[in-house]
């Protein structure tokens, strides 16, 4: 071998793994992500997702490709689906339980990670949070956030509520589980009635606000969902025409909306590019816990305080992450 031969020789063998997989075949990465396509493709908090992966070193178009699909509209999400498990990815990610639910019914056998799911276990998604099994792990909501504890910060704001309604959809899992169980016994725990409006579609978002206000309802919750995420302009504006003070689960609805409470998204999507590196690296979902939020988020916007004649008792702001005068 001449010499030169033999130092390129020598030289390739030096190549990092890291480098070689950056010169050589990407990986994919599948993303059942939340919203319609439309506009920007990803909203705020998904698009973290990218930062993260970035920092482990994947960079979509260079050693990564990552392929997006949506799950808004719901009559959507199949086609979504089967579109994403065509492209035989090496790991798939899923935002909310029913993205997550239709990815875990659709392959045992590609890797999953799933951000913002309340309660995996009872959904039936993870055996436990300690050992999730099969093929599927990632970030729940389940710690932190109750129906008690938004009853509790809406009563603070509107002092005397005793009719708070539910803003739900009835095709979302996570859903179904909370109205099952947690609404009924908070109710009578509270001595608080929680009439349910639903909305499957955004026309029936109209019909669901004029229930509410139909029923003289102080003050609503609004259930974190898909629906609510894509149409949160409209969600805002319909609270405000009917003068109802409602609480909200992610931080985009504190553009306008009166008070946010709930985990932090974007830390969740943040932590989540971590499970894919690992998968990516050669671990299995079932080794991987499931893990809660650690981050939480109050937010309270005073200018809709003001609009709806609510005055913000200080014991609330000062516990507000952020004010938005």
């Amino acid at each position: 071998m001449k010499r030169r031969e033999f130092i390129a020789s020598a030289a390739a063998l030096l190549v990092s793994p890291r480098r070689l997989q950056a010169q050589g075949t990407r990986r994919r990465v599948g993303f059942l992500a939340i919203g319609d396509g439309s506009g920007q493709a990803l909203n705020q908090a998904e698009l973290v997702l990218l930062d993260g992966l970035r920092n482990h070193g994947w960079i979509d178009g260079r050693n990564l490709i990552l392929e997006y699909r949506f799950s808004h509209p719901r009559d959507r999400l199949s086609a979504s689906v089967a579109d994403l498990i065509a492209l035989s990815p090496d790991v798939l990610i899923a935002a909310a339980p029913q993205a997550t639910v239709a990815l875990k019914s659709a392959t045992a056998s590609i890797p999953i990670v799933f951000v913002a799911v309340f309660d995996p276990v009872g959904l039936g998604l993870v055996q436990s949070l300690s050992r999730p099994g099969g093929n599927i792990t990632g970030l729940a909501t389940s710690a932190g956030v109750t129906v008690a504890k938004q009853i509790e910060i809406l009563r603070e704001l509107v002092p005397g509520a005793s009719k708070i309604a539910i803003l739900a959809n009835p095709g979302n899992p996570m859903q179904r589980l909370i109205l099952a169980d947690e609404v009924p016994s908070t109710a009578r725990k509270l001595g608080v009635a929680l009439p349910i409006v639903e909305a499957t579609t955004a026309e029936e978002l109209d019909s669901a606000f004029a229930s509410a206000a139909a029923q003289h309802a102080d003050a609503m919750i609004v259930f974190g969902d898909p629906l609510t995420v894509v149409q949160a302009p409209r969600v805002i504006a319909l609270a405000a025409k009917h003068h109802l003070p409602a609480i909200h689960l992610s931080r985009q609805f504190a553009n306008g909306g009166l008070i946010v409470y709930g985990p932090d998204i974007a830390d969740l999507f943040h932590r989540a590019a971590g499970y894919v590196d690992k998968i990516l690296k050669g671990a299995k979902p079932a080794d991987l816990p499931v893990e809660q939020p650690t981050k939480f988020q109050l937010v309270i916007n005073m200018k809709t305080a003001k609009a709806l004649g609510l005055t913000v008792p200080p014991s609330l702001l000062v516990r507000a992450d952020e004010v938005i005068e």
